[in-house]
């Protein structure tokens, strides 16, 4: 990743909606780490080079120098911060292996720390690394209680846990939490050339690093202790001895035993990564003992990834991948229902905290369906199971099944009918089963689910074209009559279903739906062309919008919209772009950073993409809004509006998938 680039917030520990921590800062020194939620979860990082401590992570005491931040390099999995002073280069890596094709070592609540230190002077040093995590990271608030302890899992791997007093596993559910139950480690793999010590106690003890380049051996043992009387940690010294000719590194893992992810439809499930282990202890081994492997492969995929998405859609773009990537899948829950099946859970983060989120899922299959289509039939199941049950009471899909990690049934609108997205929710499940089917090249899922994508294009065959006064997926811009982007998804949706059918050899059907999309493509083109563009509504005059649901015409080879629109489309996008990007409509000067990558992935123009991609690098670049990649934000005051840390920003991967 260029240098150049300042990521609002970046990626550290970033493994699920609870297990995510980013910082927020310039330089990692410069505030201390944060939950994607932008509360406190604590790292800390001294280095002590042969008599004197500086500090490299999170704020210690003002009077300790800093061991100045050269570069910080983020890419898709791996963020990587370089640190010089005093004759020694200190690089620290932060890796989580969220590789899409391996669903058992995704789902692991792990992820690495390395600290790789080297002489730059010529000369020999005395090096060692203190590093500490704080009890925030196993709490809502900092005045509940947490207990420590520790655990033997061999004599090279060496762990320390914090858990809260009260462990009520499951026991809310909400937007803005952080997770109060289950118990976070801190692991410390161990060999013969690295000196330890590992220490449970108050934040003093990085006083006492600071002073004389130690700490107690003693754990602290006055428990339950509420954080906000004194703040306990978990602390490790690495000592690497003289550093001189050759590198030398040491890392450490950082985990989380959840106990329980999600509560499903009444019923408790465990993460995926439990039906192949059979115990957390064993996971950390595995983990451990995988480490070099891992490593290897992540660098392989991060190299890929880069040089792909460079050569999709510039470098810029490939920057807006490597920060979105860990992101977008660290928004989700990754579990196995009763039977087994893989279920993939959203939730939707700083938005209304919902879980299983159709209009959700739709914007963000693009990265899934890259990489590993089972993920987006994860999304897909608790949608089919709720619409089968008798809980659900109407004849289009639902928007949700709950809110986060509580997956009982729709929260969303209270469930009155005025509040839901009918056409938006319909279209996006026929949509993404057809992408699905196509990438599988097998139409098997949607043949399991056939009885309510019928019932839903059925709807859409009637209500569609046309929308009503209702809400889609951009619901904070309120009701909308005759929303020609959404009619767009209705006669998609209707399209897709004919794909479906022509797969499982149902030609009628097939002919039937599909010149019933055509057609209404033929009369949307008719109703909505206004001089060089086409309007927001079918009544709307001196009106625009980003039509970004046509990229799907394109993706999924209908091409019932001519090129000519999508072209023209694009061109009046790039007059009407400001400083930041385009906004969403005519109506405000907010916009949506998904759909703006998917409104550009239109025209088959790189130079034109690059045009509408470079605003959303200078929004990320410049903002204040120092938050997760958010999707939602001002176009003229740089500033963001509201969303961050959302799955999403998958969507941003669109243009990677229509150039394979």
């Amino acid at each position: 990743m260029n240098d150049n680039f300042r990521p609002a917030a970046i990626p550290l520990v970033t493994v699920d909606p609870y297990f995510s921590v980013w910082s927020t800062s310039n330089c990692l020194y410069e505030d201390t780490t944060k939950h994607w939620t932008g509360k406190p979860n604590g790292m800390t990082g001294i280095i002590w080079i042969d008599d004197k401590a500086y500090n490299f992570m999170g704020k210690v005491s003002e009077n300790t120098e800093v061991l100045k931040q050269e570069s910080v390099s983020v890419k898709p999995l791996t963020t990587i911060y370089t640190f010089k002073g005093n004759g020694i280069k200190l690089q620290v890596k932060f890796l989580t292996p969220l590789l899409l094709t391996d669903l058992e070592l995704t789902s692991r609540p792990a992820s690495y720390i390395d600290f790789i230190v080297s002489s730059i002077d010529e000369n020999p040093h005395i090096v060692k690394i203190y590093f500490d995590v704080t009890g925030e990271w196993c709490v809502n608030s900092p005045d509940q209680k947490i207990k420590w302890g520790r655990k033997e899992l061999s004599e090279n791997i060496e762990t320390m846990f914090m858990c809260n007093e009260k462990q009520e596993v499951l026991s809310k559910s909400g937007d803005d939490l952080r997770i109060d139950w289950g118990y976070f480690y801190l692991v410390v793999p161990k060999t013969a050339e690295i000196d330890y010590t590992t220490v449970i106690g108050t934040s003093d003890i990085r006083n006492k690093f600071i002073l004389d380049g130690l700490i107690p051996v003693k754990d602290d043992d006055v428990m339950p202790r509420n954080l906000e009387d004194d703040m306990t940690v978990m602390a490790v010294t690495l000592g690497f001895g003289s550093v001189y000719e050759t590198q030398k590194s040491n890392y450490i893992v950082l985990a989380y035993d959840d106990i329980k992810s999600i509560e499903y439809f009444s019923k408790p499930l465990s993460a995926l990564w439990r039906s192949h282990c059979d115990s957390f202890d064993n996971l950390l081994v595995k983990t451990v003992k995988e480490y070099s492997d891992i490593s290897h492969k992540c660098e392989v995929f991060d190299e890929k990834l880069i040089k792909d998405s460079t050569l999709a859609g510039g470098k810029k773009y490939a920057e807006l991948i490597s920060l979105a990537y860990r992101q977008a899948v660290a928004a989700h829950k990754l579990v196995t229902d009763e039977n087994g099946d893989v279920l993939f859970f959203s939730k939707e983060c700083f938005s209304n905290g919902c879980i299983a989120t159709v209009d959700v899922t739709y914007p963000s299959i693009p990265l899934f369906l890259l990489f590993n289509t089972e993920l987006v039939k994860g999304m897909l199941r608790p949608i089919f199971k709720y619409f089968n049950s008798d809980a659900w009471t109407f004849d289009f899909a639902p928007h949700d099944v709950g809110c986060y990690p509580i997956a009982n049934g729709q929260v969303y609108g209270e469930n009155a009918l005025e509040n839901q997205m009918p056409v938006e929710e319909c279209g996006n499940m026929l949509i993404t089963m057809a992408a699905v089917s196509i990438i599988d090249k097998n139409a098997d899922f949607a043949q399991e689910n056939f009885t309510p994508l019928t019932c839903w294009v059925d709807y859409l065959v009637i209500k569609g074209f046309d929308p009503g006064n209702q809400l889609c997926t951009d619901d904070f811009a309120g009701h909308l009559s005759h929303n020609s982007n959404l009619s767009i998804k209705a006669i998609l949706g209707i399209a897709s279903y004919a794909i479906l059918c022509k797969m499982l050899g149902y030609e009628e059907k097939h002919s039937y739906y599909l010149n019933i999309a055509k057609d209404f493509a033929i009369k949307w083109e008719t109703i909505n062309k206004e001089n060089d563009h086409y309007k927001l509504t079918f009544d709307g005059n001196d009106s625009w919008s980003l039509k970004y649901n046509l990229i799907w015409d394109s993706l999924l080879g209908l091409n019932i919209f001519s090129k000519d629109i999508k072209q023209a489309e694009v061109e009046y996008y790039i007059k009407k772009q400001n400083k930041y990007g385009v906004p969403l409509d005519s109506r405000e000067t907010y916009t949506k950073t998904d759909w703006i990558v998917w409104s550009a992935s239109l025209s088959d123009n790189k130079e034109d993409f690059e045009a509408l991609i470079a605003p959303i690098w200078d929004f990320i670049n410049e903002s204040e809004s120092r938050v997760p990649f958010t999707d939602w934000y001002d176009t003229i005051s740089c500033m963001q509006i509201g969303f961050q840390n959302r799955s999403v920003l998958g969507g941003i991967f669109i243009k990677l998938l229509k150039v394979n």
